[in-house]
């Protein structure tokens, strides 16, 4: 009786910190800001700090994964006289996969940890006591342009990313494993469609900005003020939020390629 104790108390206290989580987030996003002029500044700020700041890791990883993907990809096709597809393939695979998954997983590691900590050292430094003293909300001053900027930058990214990773792709292929540019070219638009692959991988980068960006701010809203609670928290928010971007990644998969 005492494991079957523990296990409903644990269950409990995940089904509160959920809930917690969805009112923090209806609170932060579905406020209409008091000063239009001020919050647009806010946001651009933290579309710099979020989206601009994030564009090198972006785009030299994107790089490189669509040359290893390039060079992998052509000694498989090649094995069956079909190096010619190594643009389809390359395509494909970034837009559909790799580049909003990865690039999640990038803006997790970078820009999520980033979130959590500035929050968690303002909690900290009780700069978000401060605001409510002088009758600002935080969750609308800090927490909502936050959230905004972080929906908005990742599935920019994403396509970034999968840009840069069918050049460096290109690179490798034409000018070093002497594919012909005009079967490159042509074989990946004969093969990539806007709304199955490009609309569809941009519709997971929204779904994954949204949950890497609400774990983001939230576990630096709900962290312990001290400098080992906003560590531990800055790790939860990369653990979690990697772990929400691979189960989107198979849900969101399975409803869009899956044949039910």
């Amino acid at each position: 009786m005492k494991m079957v104790a523990e296990l409903g108390a644990a269950l409990l206290n995940w089904l509160e910190s959920v809930g917690r989580a969805g009112i923090f987030l209806i609170q932060s996003v579905f406020r209409l800001p008091v000063r239009p002029k001020e919050s647009l500044n806010l946001l651009v700020k933290q579309l710099y700090s979020v989206g601009v700041l994030s564009l090198v890791i972006v785009v030299v990883s994107g790089a490189f994964i669509g040359m290893v993907l390039a060079l992998q990809g052509y000694s498989i096709l090649a094995k069956f006289g079909s190096e010619e597809a190594v643009g389809q393939l390359l395509a494909l695979a970034l837009l559909r996969e790799l580049g909003p998954v990865v690039t999640a997983l990038l803006f997790a590691g970078r820009a999520g940890s980033s979130l959590t900590a500035e929050i968690g050292l303002m909690k900290a430094t009780e700069q978000l006591s401060s605001f409510e003293m002088m009758g600002v909300d935080p969750l609308r001053r800090v927490i909502a342009p936050r959230f905004i900027a972080g929906v908005i930058c990742l599935p920019l990214l994403s396509l970034i990313f999968s840009a840069t990773g069918i050049i460096g792709g290109l690179i490798v292929s034409v000018n070093w494993l002497g594919v012909h540019d005009g079967a490159f070219w042509s074989l990946m638009q004969q093969s990539v469609y806007f709304d199955t692959d490009i609309l569809n991988g941009f519709i997971k980068a929204v779904f994954f900005s949204v949950a890497v960006t609400w774990i983001a701010v939230y576990q630096g809203y709900e962290c312990v003020p001290t400098s080992e609670g906003i560590g531990k928290a800055t790790t939860r928010t990369v653990v979690l939020g990697s772990l929400a971007i691979l189960a989107l990644d198979f849900v969101l998969t399975a409803a869009m390629f899956g044949d039910f």
